[in-house]
């Protein structure tokens, strides 16, 4: 179970240290424009993929650390039985969301990876490939830390009701 959770994380400050790097392109690419009036050819391309990728990198340590989206306006007015049913049909709701994607990204994937699909035209052509298989393996990701989810929740083993044991680091560890 930890090693699903490290590689959740590993996957996180990956994204965060491909965030940094896109801020150091987008700021050479804004000096370039306005001190040489040239700037950084395919940062576009190279931000648009970029941001979808590193936002799905991130689902599985949000899903980990129970930090989707929700609210506890109904499970605060309800038994703890009555809650562990509904964070169940969450759980279910986004592990189908994830197989979902994946069923609707694999042949995208497939089809761009054996086509060399690609985007921008001129100096720099950025492979859609890695884009949608990212979306792909994180979906897959996702959809097994839901059911993971599902399975430590029925066997009691979730520490607070909506993360994972050692999902986040405490302060007062």
């Amino acid at each position: 179970m930890k090693t699903q959770i490290s590689g959740a994380r590993l996957l996180h400050i990956f994204s965060a240290f491909w965030t940094l790097a896109l801020a150091f392109l987008i700021f050479g690419d804004v000096v370039g424009r306005i001190l040489f009036s040239s700037p950084i050819p395919g940062t576009k391309e190279l931000l648009q993929n970029s941001v979808v990728t590193i936002t799905f990198l991130q689902i599985p340590l949000a899903i980990y650390s129970g930090s989707m989206l929700r609210t506890t306006i109904l499970s605060d007015a309800v038994p703890p039985t009555m809650r562990r049913l509904l964070r169940t049909v969450a759980s279910l709701l986004g592990l189908i969301l994830f197989l979902a994607l994946i069923w609707g990204t694999w042949p995208s994937f497939m089809d761009a990876y054996r086509i060399g699909e690609y985007e921008g035209e001129g100096s720099l052509r950025v492979p859609t490939w890695p884009v949608r298989g990212a979306i792909a393996a994180m979906s897959a990701f996702g959809a097994f830390a839901y059911a993971h989810m599902i399975w430590l929740d029925w066997t009691g083993q979730l520490v607070h009701e909506s993360e994972a044991p050692g999902a986040l680091a405490r302060l007062e560890e």
